[in-house]
């Protein structure tokens, strides 16, 4: 039950930032769209700050968690890298608000120190997901994995941030995130 409830309101919380940014997300907001109190809120999470790095934590582990499913076929590490790369960039609303709350939190971090390490956190457990499977495609050493996870997690935020903002359409922003792979991890042949 309580871990319902705390996956609710940092579902509300996802919502109510993909809506009105960190700066305007408000708890009382995040109360009303979850059905909680904000006794309830500062229960499971100590402060704002603390909600906001759950709430970062939660959009990083649910990326990770929709590419694990099985895949018909058999696909190898590349087509599960290539997976993990274009599911960030998506026509579905869930999708389309977790990435707008990872690029808001990463877009404020530059001011707010606390958020700031909660990102960094998150987006090391992001690289160290995509170096895994770098690894299991290239068999290269774990730095060249590192720097190569690196380059792709920036292509994705990067590109999701234009096609957030509307300066990519969906088609055009996944053509690009595969030909961004295709350029920094061909194809073995």
């Amino acid at each position: 039950m309580a871990n319902d409830t705390r996956q609710r309101i940092l579902e509300a919380c996802s919502i109510c930032i993909a809506r009105d940014g960190v700066r305007g997300m408000r708890i009382q907001d995040v109360c009303t769209q979850a059905g909680v109190s904000t006794g309830l809120v500062y229960y499971h999470f100590a402060d704002r700050d603390g909600l906001l790095a759950a709430a970062l934590e939660y959009v990083n582990v649910d990326s990770v968690a929709r590419r694990e499913e099985p895949v018909a076929g058999g696909v190898g590490s590349r087509g599960l890298l290539l997976e993990l790369l274009l599911g960030e960039i998506q026509d579905d609303e869930s999708v389309r608000a977790k990435s707008i709350v990872w690029n808001e939190i990463r877009a404020i971090a530059v001011f707010e120190p606390p958020l700031a390490r909660h990102l960094s956190t998150s987006t090391a457990a992001w690289q160290s997901h995509v170096a895994e499977l770098v690894t299991g495609h290239t068999g290269a050493g774990t730095e060249a994995c590192r720097e190569t996870a690196l380059l792709l997690t920036a292509l994705v935020e990067g590109i999701s941030g234009r096609w957030l903002s509307g300066q990519l359409d969906t088609a055009a922003a996944r053509a690009a995130l595969k030909r961004g792979l295709d350029a920094i991890l061909p194809e073995r042949r």
